[in-house]
């Protein structure tokens, strides 16, 4: 009868001790608040299990660290490095499936098409993301590029214009990879693209050019069409666009109001009206319709375009250089009449 009473006695202590021993469980890993703001949390790389959950208790993101890292071990969670939005009011299983999953909180930006490395750095930097010249030396690093092929040292050209998803603390040569990769899996959405380096760069060299020149989508065609025939019978493509990227790129001077006579005989390789052919490297990144129209520039016999409105955007094409010089008089003429 005694041994009847100090088992029940027992097995009462017992089942009170795994209850209390379930609730606190429940409580250490339960909300710490029932309302509360997201926050950023980051896991750098190789950070332990140990140091991440007390990293979370110490932010108030959990209640107890300890209970965290009993949770980790148990489960055989992986607790992946990057930067997470987290809030107390979620329970800690949540928090740490997260984390897991590695989905980290990142920022949106644009990158405009046409845009040459050294704006597209400043771009980055003003949003926010890293710094100017991080990317810019990214960028040009060799080890970066020759996964894809690029052997000239620069990624101008590559950096493809769209809208990204950058995550927190992204290191510029990941970043570079990232639309230099864009780039080439963008190129083969693109019917009769090449796969051929040097053909692709060609390419990507006469789209920076259309990117530079064209106002109107419809248009970039046209444009290609005249650069391409001035390349058949050596003509120079006397490209304003190439002029401006010596003066910006190249001499580091402001973006000129207008180009001056004096201008277009600044020596360099880049002068399209000093030499023929195409010139040394892209000028900007071109975007799909840029390199669309360089990939497959219209049927035309044109030689010549001039922009002849421009609020729309709009140019005339002519075949000789005594219908562009006529194009020239009846734009006059029309700014005139309309003073």
């Amino acid at each position: 009868m005694k041994f009847s009473k100090a088992l029940i006695t027992l097995l009462a202590i017992l089942l009170f001790a795994g209850a209390a021993g379930i609730a606190i469980t429940y409580w250490s890993l339960s909300p710490r608040s029932a309302a509360a703001d997201s926050e950023l949390f980051t896991v750098s790389k190789g950070e332990t299990a140990r140091a991440i959950v007390n990293g979370l208790e110490g932010r108030g993101f959990i209640r107890s660290g300890t209970a965290a890292y009993a949770v980790v071990r148990l489960r055989g969670i992986s607790l992946r490095a990057g930067t997470y939005r987290l809030s107390s009011s979620w329970g800690t299983l949540k928090i740490l499936s997260l984390i897991a999953s590695g989905k980290e909180e990142t920022r949106r930006v644009t990158i405009p098409e046409g845009l040459s490395i050294s704006k597209t750095a400043r771009h980055l930097e003003a949003e926010g993301i890293l710094s100017a010249e991080a990317f810019a030396a990214a960028a040009r690093k060799p080890g970066v590029l020759a996964p894809y092929g690029i052997e000239e040292g620069t990624a101008e050209g590559y950096l493809f214009p769209d809208t990204y998803f950058f995550p927190y603390g992204i290191s510029a040569d990941d970043l570079v990879d990232m639309m230099v990769s864009t780039f080439f899996s963008r190129l083969k959405s693109i019917p009769g693209a090449p796969s051929e380096p040097a053909k692709i760069r060609s390419a990507v060299i006469l789209a920076s050019v259309v990117e530079r020149e064209y106002q109107v989508p419809e248009e970039a065609p046209l444009i290609a069409s005249v650069f391409a025939n001035r390349l058949k019978i050596g003509m120079g493509l006397q490209s304003c666009a190439t002029i401006e990227y010596i003066i910006t790129e190249i001499q580091g001077k402001p973006h000129p109001y207008r180009l001056l006579d004096s201008d277009l005989t600044i020596p360099s390789d880049y002068n399209t009206y000093l030499w023929a052919g195409l010139i040394p490297g892209p000028i900007c990144s071109p975007g799909l319709v840029s390199l669309k129209a360089a990939f497959a520039p219209a049927d035309t016999d044109y030689l010549y375009f001039r922009l002849v409105d421009p609020e729309a955007g709009t140019h005339a094409f002519t075949r000789s250089l005594d219908e562009h010089v006529k194009a020239g008089r009846q734009l006059v003429l029309k700014r005139d009449a309309s003073r």
